[in-house]
């Protein structure tokens, strides 16, 4: 579980040189390699060539090394580089010494960055050449140990001398950069990526084996270690080995390489091993100090409330119940999946052994991987599901490379802990339902050569087979899996292209989804803007303003970003406002805005059922009824701006008798605030909801000028709603006009007169506005004056005064009798 790597994602580098010990290429170049897996479905990135530029380096052999004459830090070097005689160099690094194998650019080299490399004197002293850094050879200098960091490139004692750099260091190489979609995880392993290549070329794979005398130790692991798993539902398999006589050192000089071209810094031998397995098999392993264990015992559980450990990180990560954890029996050694702990890991001191291989549920992984912040090259195969099949193979291959690599004795047997094994899946493909999903016309010869690239186990004839499905291709499970694999081996490019056939249904809107897309139309046509807010809110905005559904319970989430995210909304109206301080502050103080959206309504204060889900429709208008112009005086927004904006829109939906009554509900200004009602059949009243201006309280809270809002139940217009349109003709025959004025009490408002006015008119009243509205001191403190606008017509003749005045004295004593109204002379 070592190997971590900022800011890993599902990506994989593939040398060039490495996969070529695993699948014959047939010559194909890497780049021509990378287009062909790319046009095959899996996206290549990028090709990098590992030699940025590197001509004539060498390795040499530093015989001495005396300090510079005439420079205090310079040494003059005689160095050995297999050439007819010793080159004399002139080096600045602090750590050459005498008895180094280290990289020399001969006289002639090149190097990155254009760098040519001649004969010089520095301070008075011939130099033949020059001994290289990393960096100066075009290495990612910070995946080497931090001793080689700075300085020279000291390589190991058995490197010959006069090698070719190219070749020592496995510089001559390309690496591909695989982009992973999260089904592909197999390639995330080279032997994946083996077996891609093998079914795009044609070619054979051959997989690493152990060596011969894999076990010779003279021990039984089982005498040693104890495995037992609690979780099997989170642990399906658990397989150990324990090695003894382990020496500690560096990795051989082509494992560093490999694991540097993979992105993976190298540490020692046991953990290089590791890494390099888990790259190879993409099995992620594990070695644990077994000194370090309670008497060899491995047991596999949950965390405790409470409980803690130190990672490989030196970090104190505080555990939760959900996670599973690798214990000795007293103590958590490992995050399972994730990160080792600091209390076992391998030191210079190591030499027992317990290696570690084993399967984790994807889901925990994932999200202990998540909620600790740790992102690691295991955690990534394992979120993805490892191939239960590699467990074993890859814990033998690494006991094998620790007994070459590291003097180890590997002792007998394996110890595990294995809970029902993977079930193996079958799926039947017919060579007629590739053709009907591609529209090709293969044969079942073809169908069956893709198979056998794909190395399927497979059975049948005709034009039916029944393929076994190998564990390391955990994402083919139907048989959709299989046509798409038949689809880009075949070659997306061979696809012919088909129109399609059968029967079709035409996209079509529903009526709701219609009227709130016309909804929308007519409010941005009327000149405001819509938003989109979060659906969760702060406790306190839905406390201070319920909006229509007071008596609902705010429902709390389970895991909310942040306090201030932390229940459904109930309103909409909190976030308008929201929006409307955002543009303030910004110096934006005309806002006219809107939104449509849903909220979140139970009167539960535990659910047992979901919240209702209501669509709602919300507006805020503050600040200038338009824009400064010098032909017209800028003017604040009002109540009546935003009536008339929510009137067109119920003109539009066609919505009949809508009435505005008196309220003050929480958090709206009690004098200037609203209910808005309809009576669709003339006589029960529904509730649409409310329009007026916020709460001044509210307004100077949140530093806005006059703010007038409006809330209403989508739902319930689109119920009411009669969007059809009606066509009338033009009328033939003269209108009549008539005004009206009527003092009446104050309380009395003008849209019970219109209602009254309209019912004694019938249907010769063609338009009904009133026009004026006074109070003053000569009507009387409780008096007002109304007045009306009224036009007559007929459209099937012409109307006579006498029939014009008959209808208006019975409006006139409809008023009197029903609101002791009285005529304003």
């Amino acid at each position: 579980m070592q190997g971590i790597k900022k800011g890993c994602d599902d990506r994989m580098l593939v040398s060039y040189q490495w996969l070529k010990e695993y699948v014959e290429v047939k010559g194909t170049p890497a780049e021509e390699l990378a287009e062909r897996i790319t046009r095959s479905g899996i996206e290549v990135d990028t090709v990098e060539n590992r030699n940025k530029g590197v001509e004539n380096v060498v390795v040499g052999y530093v015989v001495s090394r005396e300090k510079h004459p005439n420079a205090d830090k310079l040494s003059v070097c005689q160095v050995d580089a297999g050439q007819e005689e010793r080159l004399q160099i002139v080096c600045g690094a602090k750590n050459v010494a005498a008895g180094q194998k280290v990289p020399v650019a001969l006289v002639g080299a090149k190097l990155p960055d254009g760098v040519h490399i001649k004969r010089a004197k520095l301070r008075g002293v011939e130099s033949q050449g020059m001994i290289c850094s990393a960096k100066e050879l075009g290495l990612n200098d910070r995946l080497l140990p931090k001793e080689l960091q700075e300085g020279i490139l000291v390589l190991p004692e058995d490197t010959p001398v006069g090698a070719s750099i190219l070749e020592v260091l496995g510089i001559d190489d390309k690496v591909m950069e695989f982009d992973l979609t999260p089904n592909r995880s197999d390639c995330l392993s080279m032997l994946g990526a083996a077996y891609e290549v093998a079914a795009i070329l044609g070619s054979e794979v051959k997989l690493p084996e152990p060596g011969a005398g894999l076990e010779n130790g003279t021990v039984r692991a089982a005498d040693r270690i104890r495995v037992s798993v609690e979780e099997p539902e989170l642990c399906p398999h658990y397989a150990a080995r324990y090695l003894e006589e382990v020496r500690i050192g560096p990795s051989p000089l082509w494992m560093q390489n490999r694991l540097m071209a993979a992105g993976i810094r190298p540490i020692n031998n046991v953990v290089d091993i590791t890494n390099y397995v888990m790259l190879e098999y993409g099995q992620p392993l594990h070695a644990f100090d077994a000194d370090r264990l309670n008497e060899g015992q491995i047991v596999v559980r949950r965390a405790r409330e409470g409980e803690r450990m130190v990672t490989l990180d030196d970090v104190e990560r505080i555990l939760e119940p959900h996670m599973l954890l690798i214990t000795d029996g007293k103590k958590p050694v490992a995050i399972a999946g994730v990160m080792g702990g600091a209390n076992s890991e391998v030191t210079p001191a190591t030499t027992r052994i317990l290696l570690e291989s084993a399967r984790f549920d994807g889901g925990s992984v994932r999200r202990t991987s998540r909620q600790l912040g740790l992102r690691s090259e295991a955690s990534l195969r394992f979120e993805k599901e490892v191939n239960p099949a590699a467990v074993l193979p890859a814990l033998d291959r690494a006991a094998d490379l620790m007994r070459r690599y590291a003097g180890a004795q590997v002792a007998r047997g394996v110890v595990q802990a294995a809970a029902k094994p993977a079930e193996p899946v079958s799926v039947r493909l017919s060579v007629d339902r590739v053709n009907g999903y591609l529209g090709t016309s293969l044969s079942a010869g073809q169908v069956r050569e893709v198979l056998q690239r794909l190395r399927f186990d497979f059975a049948g004839s005709g034009g039916v087979f029944d393929v076994a499905v190998p564990s390391r291709r955990g994402d083919i499970t139907r048989e959709v899996d299989l046509i798409e694999e038949v689809a880009r081996l075949h070659g997306y490019d061979n696809i012919p292209t088909s129109l399609m056939s059968g029967v079709t249904t035409p996209g079509s809107l529903t009526r709701e989804q219609r009227i709130r897309r016309n909804v929308r139309s007519l409010l941005a046509e009327s000149g405001l803007n819509e938003v989109v807010t979060y659906s969760f809110t702060h406790p306190g905005l839905i406390a201070s303003f319920p909006g229509l559904y007071r008596e609902a319970k705010p429902v709390a989430l389970s895991m909310p970003m942040s306090e201030e995210r932390s229940v459904l909304r109930t309103s909409l109206i909190p976030h308008l406002i929201e929006t409307a301080v955002y543009n303030r502050n910004r110096s934006i103080n005309d806002v006219a805005i809107f939104e449509i959206g849903k909220v979140f309504v139970t009167e539960e204060a535990v659910l047992s059922r979901l919240p209702e889900e209501k669509w709602m429709l919300s507006l805020l208008w503050t600040g200038r009824r338009s824009p400064l112009h010098f032909a017209a005086k800028a003017e604040p927004v009002d109540f009546y701006d935003l009536k008339g904006v929510f009137e067109k829109l119920t003109n539009a939906l066609g919505i009949a008798h809508v009435q505005y009554k008196a309220a003050s509900p929480e958090g709206f200004h009690p004098g200037r605030t609203a209910e808005i009602v309809c009576a669709p059949d003339g006589r029960s009243l529904a509730r649409l909801g409310w329009i007026g201006q916020l709460h001044p309280a509210v307004q100077q809270e949140k530093d806005l000028g006059d703010t007038y809002v409006l809330e209403v139940e989508l739902d319930t217009l689109i119920r009411y709603a009669d969007d059809r349109i009606a066509y009338r003709t033009l009328p033939r025959y003269p209108s009549v006009g008539r005004d009206l004025a009527v003092v009446v009490s104050r309380e009395t408002a003008a849209g019970d007169l219109a209602d009254a006015i309209r019912a004694a008119a019938g249907p010769l009243l063609a338009s009904l506005q009133v026009f004026d509205i006074y109070t003053g001191e000569r009507l009387g403190r409780d008096r007002k004056s109304v007045a009306f606008s009224l036009v007559y017509l007929d459209p099937e003749r012409t109307l006579t005064d006498e029939e014009v005045g008959e209808v208006h004295q019975r409006v006139i004593a409809a008023l009197e009798q029903n609101f002791a109204a009285e005529l304003r002379k």
